[in-house]
């Protein structure tokens, strides 16, 4: 073998032992660790940008992952699984509600625990729910009805002159 052909051969498989780095060290530093704990679910009417591998946090702080998304054919509500560390005790009178991160983030599920001394048991689901607030739908019920409200109230001042 020529020498220019043995080099050439060694410099792509340095290239590739690099890439192969980069790759598992993304793979280590993206956040997505495997979760332990015990597997909770929660239904909700509307789950907006929920995905699976979302945070779940309580008081801020992620407590455990987003595992599945799925839609139950008979209520025809969104079921998210989600599993929580084996340290966190969940009163059984406990609520989740989808927030967002910011006004362009993703969602994650917050959970807020409850007063109830009995906790939930893996499997059971929390049954106080809030859904995702859709920004778009709000925006545009605002923007209506001031319109609303400044064509009542132009209406309103030009009865008035008109009486007088």
């Amino acid at each position: 073998m020529p020498r220019r052909n043995i080099a050439e051969v060694l410099i792509g498989a340095v290239v590739l032992v690099v890439a192969a780095g980069f790759l598992a060290f993304a793979i280590a530093h993206s956040g997505r660790t495997p979760s332990s704990g015990y597997q909770l679910y929660a239904k909700f009417d509307h789950i907006g940008a929920l995905a699976v591998g979302a945070d779940v946090r309580m008081a801020g702080v992620k407590v455990g992952s987003v595992d599945s998304t799925t839609l139950d054919p008979k209520t025809y509500q969104a079921v998210v699984g989600f599993t929580v560390g084996n340290s966190l005790q969940l009163p059984k009178d406990s609520s989740a509600t989808i927030a967002s991160e910011s006004l362009l983030g993703g969602n994650y599920l917050s959970l807020s625990p409850g007063g109830d001394e009995a906790m939930l048991k893996p499997g059971q689901s929390v049954t106080i729910t809030q859904g995702a607030i859709n920004i778009e739908q709000l925006l545009g019920k605002f923007i209506f009805s001031a319109s609303t409200l400044a064509t009542s109230v132009k209406g309103g001042q030009g009865e008035s002159s008109q009486g007088t």
